[in-house]
């Protein structure tokens, strides 16, 4: 059942609201004024608010006002017997929902607020699925290696300051991409991955840069490139050791000077991007050997995270196969089955050579063919596969 908060200093107004509301099915609480209606608004929680504007105490636009600093996801319905456009307009600005003038009209007042119920329910579950998908990209792990990567990303991650990422495959160096964009201020902008090791040579200038039409054959209309998608956000450069240098020289100029020209194109874009680059390889090696731009090494490389394999972590293996088997029995509606003692321990003294990636696969392997306990020789006949 929707809960609906009337806060308006007049009684007759909070009773007339209420016995409409209520015969409506909805549940309602009043405030007097403000003040009060604010307090109830922190501590409890509201689909809607119908707020009086000008109130003793505090006035309603300040409770809206006060009500969004502390985020709360009430939608407010503002209503005045002062119905001018100014009105309107300045409670828009502040993130009301609606604006109704006194006397309200039932019909509207009716539509408005189940308009706004419905909102609130998606504001709630967009906040859900935020939680969520920052839970799935959780970095997992209490040692000592794994500890020193979280702090790096929570130092850096409210800067601005780009951040190469280094780690054999399957480590997570994507993971903590995703972590530094999530508790970044661009976290409400897009994250754009590229897979620089995925996409052709002669393809990811276009790519990244897009293309204007007729640049090339085949290219029958305008299309806008990862850099412009990104802008305002994150641009995730994964395996930059795989990209070509050409790619490297535009890239380096792009970060040089925060703009960018499309393929075929001389029109200069402005991008407002945060780079976060990941490698498997040794890039010191690439530029000596003639494979990567010293340059762009360095304007990439403002702050190092290196994420540990998960043989230097074994500590973890626990805490990360708990997590996939909780997150496996999720996606296929089962109860999370339990690995045994001795089975978690021959679990950690694989080898590990695919790292968090293999691990995962194993236990979502095990998942499927075992029973509710994981024994000893299901590790030892499951785990064997692909090693």
């Amino acid at each position: 059942m929707a809960r609906i908060l009337i806060v308006d200093d007049e009684k007759s107004i909070r009773a007339a609201l209420r016995d409409i509301l209520e015969y409506e099915g909805y549940e309602v609480e009043e405030a007097k004024d403000g003040e009060e209606g604010l307090n109830m608004i922190l501590k409890n929680s509201y689909d809607v608010a119908l707020c009086d504007i000008r109130m003793p105490k505090l006035e309603g636009l300040e409770v809206l006002l006060k009500a969004g600093e502390a985020g709360r996801s009430t939608q407010f319905i503002m209503v005045s017997a002062f119905g001018n456009v100014e009105n309107a307009v300045e409670a828009t600005k502040r993130g009301a929902y609606d604006f109704i003038t006194k006397p309200p009209d039932l019909n509207r007042l009716l539509v408005s607020v189940r308009n706004a119920i419905e909102k609130s329910k998606l504001v709630a579950e967009t906040v859900d699925l935020k939680k969520r998908i920052f839970k799935i990209n959780e970095i997992v792990g209490e040692s000592a290696p794994i500890k020193r990567v979280k702090d790096t990303i929570d130092r850096v991650a409210p800067t601005e300051a780009r951040v190469l990422i280094t780690g054999a495959n399957g480590s997570g160096k994507e993971m903590v991409a995703k972590q530094i964009h999530e508790k970044s201020s661009r976290a409400n902008k897009p994250l754009i991955e590229v897979n620089c090791a995925a996409i052709p040579s002669e393809l990811i200038e276009s790519e990244l840069f897009g293309y204007e039409k007729g640049a090339f054959t085949g290219a029958v209309k305008q299309r806008i490139g990862k850099f412009e998608q990104a802008d305002g956000g994150t641009l995730f450069l994964d395996e930059i050791g795989d990209m070509s240098l050409s790619a490297q020289a535009k890239v380096l100029r792009a970060l040089q000077e925060s703009k960018i020209t499309r393929v075929g194109g001389d029109k200069e874009i402005k991008i407002n991007v945060r780079v976060i680059a990941a490698t498997n390889k040794d890039l010191k090696r690439e530029i000596a050997e003639g494979g990567f731009r010293e340059d762009l090494y360095h304007r990439l490389n403002v702050i190092p995270i290196h994420v540990p394999p998960l043989s230097e972590r074994r500590e973890d293996i626990v805490l990360l196969a708990d997590k996939f088997l909780y997150d496996i029995s999720q996606e296929y509606g089962g109860i999370p089955k339990t690995i045994l003692p001795d089975a978690m321990q021959h679990l950690k003294s694989l080898p590990w050579t695919g790292n968090v990636r293999e691990l995962r696969n194993v236990i979502e392997r095990l998942v499927i063919m075992c029973g509710d306990e994981i024994m000893l020789d299901d590790v030892r006949l499951y785990a064997s596969f692909g090693n």
